[in-house]
């Protein structure tokens, strides 16, 4: 087990090292010269130079990204073209929001889509299984941002009339303010971003179960007296948990990506307005900051669901 984990860790490195490299040629890689891009049409040669000059784009490519590298090490991520801020802290203003978001979001999607599926298994082929799975397919056709829109209009707008708008429709409450606000202010944001990643873990869950309860050890369980909770959520859901935890890992790229939208739609100011804002004006010292650190933290919940194998799957335990 020991050796599994050690090689899952040293995994992250090159990983890592070929994700920044990425993030250092966007700078490269846009069309255009980038400090012409930033700098708009009215701006003087010498404004072009000091764009270029701040991006590092006097240098050959191979020192600037040494130089890059050493200092993403020491922890400085540049700092920000237009507000001359250093990005480690313009992402440190910001990232409270996206953290709360997307931890409801996770919490509201497990804790609903599991059952559901759970459920939907159990009574397979009946209206419960196809209604489960009708609000699944939903989930992966609609939009988030049609999401976001309809139940904003539907629960804060339009919903005053009718008794149910007491949600804000925007904005977002620290948590120091008060934890009702704050989570009030993120409940349709953690429902519009969590419709995608609950209809994937519902979908897998349903389909990881029918194929467990159909094993020999669950029948023998049912002969033996055991009663159905126990069977499904005791017996069957703990050894279909290592594709609904692979599943879990993967699909938290949409939490990052679905982030970027929900953000705009509902006004919050995290990280996603943030990512918005920057590639409106091509702060590219900004969009590196926040690629690397989203790409750090998907590499590390991978890392961590890599991890959580060794709780369930026995041949890597021993």
């Amino acid at each position: 087990m020991l050796a599994y984990i050690l090689r899952r860790v040293l995994a992250t490195i090159p990983i890592m090292a070929v994700v920044g490299l990425f993030v250092f040629s966007l700078l490269y890689l846009a069309p255009g010269d980038p400090a012409s891009i930033i700098a708009g049409d009215q701006a003087s040669p010498a404004d072009i130079e000091r764009i270029r000059v701040a991006l590092g784009l006097d240098r050959p490519f191979l020192i600037r990204f040494g130089a890059w590298v050493w200092d993403v090490l020491r922890g400085d991520l540049g700092t920000s073209i237009f507000t001359n801020m250093p990005v480690t802290t313009m992402i440190g203003q910001r990232i409270q929001p996206t953290l709360s978001l997307m931890a409801i979001t996770l919490v509201l999607s497990l804790v609903t889509a599991i059952p559901l599926g759970v459920v939907a298994a159990w009574k397979q082929g009946s209206s419960i299984d196809r209604f489960c799975m009708i609000i699944s397919t939903a989930g992966f056709s609609v939009p988030v941002y049609v999401i976001g829109y309809v139940l904003a209009y539907v629960f804060a707008l339009d919903g005053f009339e009718l008794g149910i708008g007491f949600f804000p429709v925007q904005g977002y409450t620290p948590i120091q303010d008060g934890i009702r606000p704050w989570f009030m202010n993120l409940v349709l944001p953690s429902i519009a971003l969590g419709m995608v990643y609950m209809a994937l873990i519902a979908r897998i869950t349903r389909a990881t179960m029918l194929e467990v309860l159909s094993q020999e050890y669950v029948r023998t369980a049912r002969a033996k007296g055991a009663n159905q909770g126990s069977i499904l959520f005791v017996h069957a859901l703990k050894n279909a948990a290592v594709p609904i935890v692979t599943v879990v890992g993967i699909g938290f790229a949409s939490l990052i990506g679905g982030a970027v939208v929900t953000e705009s739609v509902f006004a919050i100011p995290g990280l996603g307005r943030l990512t918005v804002d920057a590639i409106t004006r091509r702060d590219y010292p900004i969009i590196q900051g926040i690629v690397l650190m989203f790409s750090f933290v998907y590499v590390l919940v991978n890392l961590g669901v890599d991890l959580l194998y060794t709780l369930f799957d026995p041949r890597i335990r021993y």
